[in-house]
């Protein structure tokens, strides 16, 4: 279990490679946690203080005697909690890194046959140590949490035994190099010269790692598709290494830019070699399936999103959706202009758009506009005044990702930068794929994408869960809550009436022009939920019903309205992300919830205090908010994970 809450762009697992950055505890599921002997890491824990008896109350013998026990068994608990993530970061010092722990960040991930079987042996012990009886006497808060942390196990443990990612994806490695020094370099939490030193460090360990890949990749068993990834992104990778992270210490001490620069050429060799090595080797004998099957796919939901209803309702609830959706399209369509197709009356919608080398300050100016919006409306607290810096995505990361948000660590205290990255085009790109490509950031898009991506969406959802209740909180979570928190925003906001243009360029407007604009923003951002549930859909048809991945791409276009390059592009990632299934899953979820609590609290019903509720939560399985929002006792009986 985990989602991408907070950052990284390594978040392979949850959303391949884009998922890398907008919130993300995703590298705790991608490289599985690991474990070693370390200094447990102490971190406060909101809400977990022990209840005190006055001395003036009267405690029988038996009472006394429960107390302590439940006492035992809560300091026994909370030490195993902190052992387990100690045990994760050592294992995983990237995505120390990323939620703010940088003791870890002179470490690289050690991916070693060795440290994977090692790692497996540890995995199963916590799940034992986990399990003592002596924990069902927690309270309820702890006993959720320690679903959560036996989910997060089960997941890890179904990658190493049954998805065998590391041995069927060769993109995994250098990304994760990428990322690795990459979280070094793009926020400012210790001076240049310090951060310097652990990127050198990382650096130096880079060819260990790209070894271990070489190692560990079985190319019979890899998916043609993975290595065709691999070597779109691969030069990304290599140009972040040639000219961003450079540039990015140019003002460092020049003593330790000269180590740099060579350590920094090797790396630079060792991953055009690496290049090589998956063009020559693995491409040519890339004979595996992609498709991970119904019975690892049933067991993934359970781990990663504690979803477990019947494949079958789940999917006909998916197909249930992108009927509505559809049918809500093409009656938009027809209200806008009655004389063109639906597909053609969208497309001269998506034609409006900024100029590419305008698309970051165009994103930047929707911003405020949103965030006034949400007040004026008492739609959601917002608890910071701090506001996100928009960029373009780092190279390493274009090849799956149009948009993405990436917000500092929970526990990163100094450097609390949030970056909202836009994928721009490329220079040698020709004008055709230009427009394919700056079709999905038209004007109206931009707009129903930032709010999905900073307001109400992701980033507030990242200023909520640094005040999570709980370490386990703070920590992990699930996609289907983050993400389908996200999409529940942009639904939200059109039921809200988010303005499509700027109040003060409204002037000149009649009330039918701005309906009319109103209508184009909905029909935007249905065609947007179209794209989501095409995910749903796709996802579960390829890995578990044998939808061919050129059927795949063809549903896209069919169904959901999609330009060939963009569906070219989601097919690709479908089959690296099963279960990108979230987005749609967890907005009907939380639609559902709301209608439930509307439902209990009558005429006391208030939006901002359902949304406040659900954001206290942190980012949970969907079960487990349902449970705290709604007050209700929630029996849970996870898979072992056998």
């Amino acid at each position: 279990m985990t989602a991408h809450l907070f950052t990284t762009s390594t978040s392979v697992s949850a959303k391949v490679k884009l998922l890398f950055l907008s919130l993300s505890v995703a590298m705790a599921q991608s490289y599985s946690p690991a474990f070693a002997q370390v200094q447990v890491i102490k971190m406060g824990r909101g809400g977990n203080q022990k209840e005190s008896v006055s001395p003036k109350e009267s405690v029988s013998p038996k009472e006394n005697v429960g107390q302590k026990a439940d006492a035992a068994a809560r300091a026994q608990y909370d030490s195993l909690v902190d052992q387990y993530f100690a045990s994760a970061f050592a294992f995983a010092p990237s995505w120390a890194t990323q939620v703010g722990f940088h003791q870890y960040d002179k470490q690289l991930e050690d991916l070693s046959l060795t440290a994977l079987k090692n790692n497996e042996a540890t995995l199963i012990e916590y799940r034992r140590k986990f399990s003592d009886p002596a924990f069902l006497q927690l309270p309820r808060a702890q006993r959720l949490d320690l679903s959560m942390v036996q989910a997060n196990i089960s997941a890890s443990l179904l990658d190493l035994q049954e998805l065998h990612s590391l041995n069927r994806d060769p993109d995994r490695y250098p990304s994760l190099i990428a990322d690795s020094v990459f979280s070094l370099a793009k926020r400012n939490f210790a001076p240049v010269d310090e951060r310097l030193v652990s990127v050198i460090s990382r650096i130096e360990k880079a060819p260990t790692l790209l070894a271990a890949g070489r190692a560990n990749i079985q190319p019979d068993k890899v998916p043609r598709i993975y290595a065709e990834v691999a070597l779109e992104q691969l030069p990304g990778t290599i140009e972040l290494f040639k000219t961003t992270i450079p540039a990015a210490f140019a003002s460092a001490n020049p003593e330790l830019r000269e180590k740099f620069e060579k350590a920094n050429s090797k790396l630079i060799a060792e991953l055009v070699s690496y290049q090589t090595f998956v063009k020559e080797k693995i491409l040519p004998n890339a004979h595996g399936q992609f498709a991970i099957g119904e019975a690892a796919y049933s067991k993934k939901l359970a781990f990663d999103e504690m979803e477990d209803e019947k494949l079958d309702v789940i999917l006909a609830n998916g197909y249930k959706e992108l009927r509505r959706l559809q049918t809500r399209f093409k009656q938009l369509a027809r209200e806008i202009n009655p004389k063109v197709s639906a597909l053609e009356c969208f497309e001269s919608i998506a034609s409006e758009h900024p100029q590419p080398d305008k698309l970051v300050s165009s994103t930047a100016n929707v911003l405020d506009r949103i965030a006034a919006f949400i007040e004026e409306k008492k739609i959601v607290t917002i608890p910071s005044k701090d506001r996100v810096t928009v960029a373009e995505s780092p190279s390493f990361m274009r090849a799956l990702t149009f948009a993405s948000m990436d917000t500092p660590g929970p526990y990163e205290d100094t450097a609390k930068e949030a970056f909202y990255y836009v994928t721009p085009v490329e220079s040698d790109w020709d004008k055709k794929r230009i427009e394919e490509h700056m079709r999905f950031f038209s004007y109206a898009d931009l707009l129903n994408t930032s709010v999905h991506e900073a307001y109400p969406g992701h980033y507030v959802q990242f200023l909520w869960v640094k005040h999570a209740p709980s370490k386990v909180r703070k920590l992990l979570g699930c996609s289907s809550n983050a993400e389908g928190w996200a999409h529940y925003c942009e639904q939200l906001m059109i039921e809200q009436g988010l303005p499509a243009s700027d109040s003060s360029n409204d002037q000149d407007k009649n009330p039918e022009q701005k309906k009319l604009e109103q209508k184009k923003l909905e029909l935007v951002q249905i065609h947007d939920a179209l794209l989501r549930v095409c995910r749903y859909i796709v996802g579960i048809e390829m890995h578990t019903r044998g939808l061919s991945y050129d059927k795949g791409r063809e549903f896209f276009i069919k169904e959901g309205f999609m330009e060939k390059a963009n569906a070219e592009r989601e097919t690709k990632r479908g089959t690296k992300d099963p279960t990108y299934l979230v987005y749609t899953l967890g907005k009907l979820k939380i639609i559902a919830l709301k209608a439930e609590y509307k439902a209990k609290m009558g005429d006391k019903y208030d939006q901002r205090d359902f949304h406040d509720r659900f954001l206290k939560c942190g980012f949970p399985p969907l079960k487990i908010v349902r449970s705290e929002v709604l007050d209700l006792d929630l029996g849970l009986d996870l898979p072992n994970g056998n």
